[in-house]
């Protein structure tokens, strides 16, 4: 187990349910995610950073980055100052991807108190898609991401193929953004049809430098889901953006819906064995901690 070139996880979610400020309302009793359908296996009181470590400590993860998970909250920051102080007595450091909605009035001033935390390092906002799927560029939103480009913030992007197209023109129009497509694109189907048509997307919006793609959350809509049917897209998404512009998720704890925490990393690690030792620590941590500053 030595042997194994650290991890730095690109993408987790924790949650504490009784916390007076926060709210997680994909984590409701009787909520269904939209995707995903019925998730209650996961819906714990509370799932925190020891809670994670219990089951990752054994696949050589030398940090991770949280990702957007208190929805419904009514001040996204109180996230970011809850997971700052949670980081203190971590195992492995942690960085934060946090809420905020970039096309709002007060977008910036928001995202101005989510860096009073040394451990911010970029935003995930499921507006985006809307915004693509509608065809729109809104001029706050603009803004915003002109704003995160200076300050060197990473913009966490959830976009399914067939919006693809729209993202290389936000990418096109902010050069200096680092953008990092979540969960290789998200694909819902797993048909012929669907794979050919989501791998010629990502081999399009791979022509964006500025883009690099995160290999995470790919079995999530394939449950019954191997190692070999799993290969395919990641590995295509590899190929895609290459070494220096890849990084791994584990998606936890949504994808222990599926698998072991062990067998996923394992997995991931067999997908990208055909790189060099080089190449290798590139996409398990060296541009994990550049993008997310580490």
């Amino acid at each position: 187990m030595s042997n194994l070139i650290p991890i730095i996880d690109t993408h987790m979610h924790l949650w504490e349910t009784k916390h007076p400020e926060l709210k997680w309302v994909w984590l409701d009793k009787d909520a269904s995610h939209p995707i995903l359908g019925n998730i209650d296996a996961i819906k714990s009181v509370s799932y925190v950073l020891t809670d994670l470590w219990a089951e990752a400590r054994f696949s050589e993860i030398s940090g991770f980055v949280h990702v957007q998970a208190a929805i419904g909250s009514p001040d996204p920051v109180t996230e970011t100052v809850w997971l700052t102080e949670m980081a203190k007595t971590g195992p492995v450091p942690m960085r934060i991807v946090g809420d905020s909605p970039l096309g709002a009035e007060g977008a910036i001033a928001q995202l101005q108190r989510h860096q009073e935390s040394p451990l911010f390092v970029g935003v995930r906002d499921f507006n985006a898609e809307v915004m693509f799927k509608a065809r729109e560029i809104q001029p706050n939103y603009e803004e915003s991401l002109k704003y995160m480009a200076k300050e060197g913030l990473v913009f966490d992007l959830d976009c399914e193929w067939q919006n693809m197209d729209e993202a290389i023109k936000l990418a096109n129009r902010h050069p200096e953004l680092p953008i990092v497509l979540e969960h290789i694109g998200f694909p819902r189907q797993r048909d012929d049809e669907y794979f050919k048509n989501w791998k010629a997307a990502i081999n399009r919006l791979a022509g964006c430098q500025n883009v690099t793609m995160k290999i995470s959350g790919v079995g999530m809509t394939d449950p019954l889901f191997t190692r070999e049917s799993l290969r395919k897209w990641a590995e295509s998404s590899l190929e895609a953006f290459g070494a220096d512009r890849t990084v791994l998720g584990s998606n936890w704890p949504v994808d222990r819906l599926f698998v072991s925490y062990a067998t996923m990393l394992d997995f991931t690690r067999d997908y990208i064995s055909k790189l060099s030792q080089s190449e290798q620590e590139k996409v398990c941590n060296k541009n994990a901690a550049r993008l997310y500053k580490f």
